[in-house]
């Protein structure tokens, strides 16, 4: 044998164990299970004007590297969905007993549990490594499952429509998650921050063992940037902040009307508002891409556009425009991609002014 083929041989021989014990990178996943810096979600309402009663599990679906909605060949409650693909990691992870990640699941309507109105509005999931991670927010009561039962998507989440948005950071953005983590207040119901993370992660270790908080004040904004480089606003209120994000804080902020789709309840929904310089306006029915349409008090989902084309802002988030939610903590993040403000916008099919519907 020659000494270059010994040598190959060797070579080979070293590579084998890194081959093995390399994995992905922790990422938003699209349907392929391929890493995508973000993808949105919009799981539609079983009751749709123009057609049969549905599942209550389709969905549309919209990642950085398409332009516009796109009806997903899979379910929600499928692990081949991109929620499934996505969170398969964090599943995954804890069955293997992995030491090297941290992970933290919150829920004002835990699974299986009871409602909580003490702490924030607030739902999603933060799972990390020391390299990156991702921060899924989403609107869906009791989801997702605890780590030990494994996928599932629960059956008082089919009736209303849902969104959730996930997004790739790296690691150096979680410490900015974790401060407007302790303004939302969230109620954690499943979490694990390793001692290794506790130096960089405090806050979120300590919100995640339930110790005491660092004071806070009433609200928070940060800009964020994504693994691929997409930059993102984060507003946070606590709840100390006593008033509607949206009129008070966000339209003033952004410097432009909205247009606010939230779950609309009969007894507690608040108006149109144009008492500030920057209106909002309720979205009272979205339409689809393929001819049909709901009403916003069958969507439990919390988003809003800007009013104006050239502004471009799309912000999805944790709170409705009820009077009740002036109380709670919650928050939203917002983005200026074109593809995100066109896909939303193209759904708002009429909307309520302070003196008229359009």
């Amino acid at each position: 044998m020659t000494a270059g083929a010994v040598w190959f041989r060797l070579s080979f021989l070293i590579l084998i164990p890194d081959v093995f014990l390399w994995t992905p990178p922790i990422s938003c996943r699209n349907e392929a299970g391929e890493p995508v810096d973000w993808f949105i979600v919009y799981k539609l309402p079983k009751y749709k004007m123009n057609e049969s009663v549905g599942s209550g599990l389709d969905y549309m679906y919209l990642d950085s590297s398409s332009k516009n909605w796109e009806m997903s060949r899979h379910l929600i409650n499928m692990s081949q969905s991109a929620v499934g693909q996505t969170l398969e990691q964090l599943y995954k992870t804890y069955k293997s007993q992995e030491n090297s990640t941290a992970y933290m699941m919150y829920n004002d309507a835990i699974p299986s549990g009871n409602y909580s109105t003490r702490q924030g509005h607030t739902k999603g999931i933060l799972f990390l490594d020391k390299s990156q991670g991702f921060w899924f927010i989403h609107s869906i009561p009791r989801f997702p499952p605890f780590p030990e039962h494994g996928y599932g998507y629960p059956s008082t989440g089919r009736r209303n429509g849902q969104t959730a948005i996930c997004v790739t950071y790296m690691y150096d953005q979680f410490s900015e998650i974790a401060t407007q983590l302790l303004y939302y207040n969230p109620n954690v119901y499943n979490c694990s921050i390793p001692d290794t993370f506790s130096q960089a992660l405090s806050n979120l270790q300590k919100i995640c063992l339930g110790s005491s908080l660092p004071w806070i004040l009433v609200k928070h904004l940060t800009k964020l940037k994504s693994a691929g480089e997409e930059n993102f606003l984060h507003f946070a209120k606590s709840h100390f902040f006593i008033d509607d994000i949206y009129v008070a804080w966000m339209a003033q902020n952004l410097e432009t009307h909205l247009l606010a789709e939230s779950w609309q309840s009969a007894d507690h929904e608040l108006p149109s508002n144009c008492s500030l310089p920057h209106h909002v306006f309720n979205i009272k029915k979205i339409k689809l891409p393929f001819h049909s349409f709901f009403y916003s008090i069958n969507d439990h989902s919390k988003w809003c556009v800007s009013w104006k084309y050239e502004d471009q802002w799309t912000c999805i988030g944790d709170l409705n425009r009820a009077k009740q939610q002036a109380w709670r903590s919650g928050g939203f993040i917002c983005s200026q991609n074109p593809n995100i403000y066109k896909a939303f916008r193209s759904l708002v099919y009429y909307y309520k002014s302070c003196n008229s519907t359009h």
